[in-house]
């Protein structure tokens, strides 16, 4: 790796007129990541958007985690990232308290994780988008995912959604990884109100559900913008194909799904004030009906109007529900 000590200098030949001076805080977790960390630091170098910071939490790596982000502080200096310590109580405890930090602010935030590879013009094209959005309104941008394995080779994408991003389809369903996230700084009050303590299953589809329930505008790009890297362990990101579906399944049958909503849902009632009356309803209904007898569960689930991004998606919905696992 060629480490070069001269500063970043913002090319303006890169920017496109008017997103040159938008500042992104793009926000890291990291824990044990030494063996991935340096590609993707090296990819956020590569931004054709210029105009960033990087601010790590670290949730105590025993790796040389630390080791390589001293590095690359050397390299782009203090005022390009900082690292800080997270709060060790799990990756979205770690994301959520990076968020709700009082020090951090900017034009827009994105998160990362640590061991993927964004493509030169990711914040670029987040940003188009983005700054066609009134700066009153909630904004989030998120994409599709190339998906590469350990070595780095490609092996397929994420699904390609096409049904609107709405309210109704996130009490059921996340479309868009954080490692793809980037939002304006009124979605970021929005997650800054809900706080850092919230229990919620995980930080991306907390994100999609408070800015589409408050009536915000969610905008899902089909053209990818990251590799994402995938892992044995990985599960619910990992949703490409059948085999991944199945891989999925038995957590039907243990309540999983049943166990993720019973932590939305209050969560979501503590920012009842912040949903639109309409979004207030669908909230109430989808509520009501988890507990009914199964003819009113169905009915009750089909005036909340909730629905997923694909055929299989609503075929494994009306299961849940069936079972009454929702």
């Amino acid at each position: 790796m060629t480490v070069s000590n001269q500063p970043f200098a913002v090319d303006p030949a890169v920017q496109v007129a008017g997103e040159r001076t938008a500042n992104v805080a793009i926000l890291m977790c990291t824990y044990n990541g030494a063996s991935f960390l340096a590609e993707q630091l090296e990819s956020l170098e590569r931004q054709t958007h210029r105009n960033w910071t990087l601010y790590v939490s670290d949730d105590g790596s025993q790796d040389a985690t630390l080791d390589i982000l001293r590095s690359f502080r050397e390299r782009w200096g203090s005022e390009r990232l900082q690292v800080a310590n997270g709060p060790k109580r799990g990756f979205v405890a770690n994301f959520l308290s990076l968020i709700c930090r009082a020090d951090i602010d900017a034009d827009f935030f994105a998160w990362s994780d640590q061991d993927d590879i964004w493509k030169a013009d990711k914040l670029q094209r987040a940003l188009a988008w983005q700054q066609s959005i009134p700066s009153h309104t909630p904004a989030l941008y998120c994409g599709r995912t190339e998906l590469i394995g350990e070595s780095g080779a490609t092996f397929g994408f994420s699904p390609r959604f096409s049904l609107p991003p709405r309210f109704s389809n996130a009490l059921v369903q996340n479309i868009g990884g954080g490692n793809t996230m980037v939002f304006n700084r009124t979605a970021r009050a929005l997650m800054l109100e809900a706080g850092d303590r919230v229990a919620v299953p995980c930080h991306d589809w907390w994100a999609y559900l408070l800015v589409s329930g408050a009536g915000g505008i969610v905008h899902y790009d089909p053209e990818p913008m990251v590799l994402y890297r995938q892992h044995d362990e990985n599960l619910i990101g990992g949703n490409s194909g059948w085999v991944a579906r199945f891989k999925r399944f038995p957590l039907i049958f243990q309540g999983r799904f049943c166990e993720w909503n019973d932590q939305i849902i209050p969560a979501l009632e503590a920012m009842n004030h912040r949903l639109s009356p309409g979004h207030q309803v669908t909230l109430a209904q989808f509520k009501t009906a988890r507990n009914q007898t199964l003819f009113l569960r169905i009915s009750g689930f089909l005036r909340a109007g909730i629905y997923r991004q694909t055929l299989s998606g609503n075929l494994g919905l009306v299961l849940v529900a069936l079972l009454k696992k929702i």
